[in-house]
């Protein structure tokens, strides 16, 4: 008999891509009312950077090598840092208001996004063993980490 487990996709089965879904849906939530005139500009920015942290995070783990796997984590916490502006931006428009449970889900997904990413740098299979001199993908993994 298959597990449900088995009959996952290996992002699936990741906390912070599942973090990182439930990030979309309240970006999706906070921005519809947004005045119309945002339909094109913030709405969209904000939309487009929030789908693009999960579907990052699955291409990632799809990927054969660690590096690549690397390479598509750090462009999934790009996209968190531009969401953390974008809501900022939108709080000081008086679009939305401080304390929107969209910011403690991003908060949530940097940090275990960050935790992976450092999960991944240390393992002995990491991307030390196929390139040398090491040098991180990532800069600062810590950043945003709260």
């Amino acid at each position: 008999m298959i597990r449900d487990s088995e009959k996952q996709r290996p992002h699936e089965r990741l906390e912070v891509w599942r973090d990182a879904m439930a990030l979309v849906e309240s970006i999706y939530r906070i921005t519809s009312p947004f005045p119309d005139s945002e339909r094109y500009g913030l709405t969209m920015q904000l939309r487009r950077a929030a789908v693009s942290v999960p579907s990052n995070i699955a291409e990632g783990a799809a990927r054969r090598s660690t590096a690549e796997y690397l390479r598509f984590l750090s462009m999934a916490r790009g996209s968190l840092a531009e969401i953390s502006t974008q809501i900022e931006i939108a709080r000081r428009l008086g679009h939305m208001e401080a304390g929107d449970i969209t910011e403690a889900l991003l908060d949530r997904t940097f940090a275990r996004l960050n935790a992976l990413i450092r999960s991944i740098e240390s393992s002995p299979r990491g991307v030390r063993e196929t390139h040398a001199p090491y040098e991180s993908p990532i800069p600062n993994p810590q950043s945003h980490a709260r």
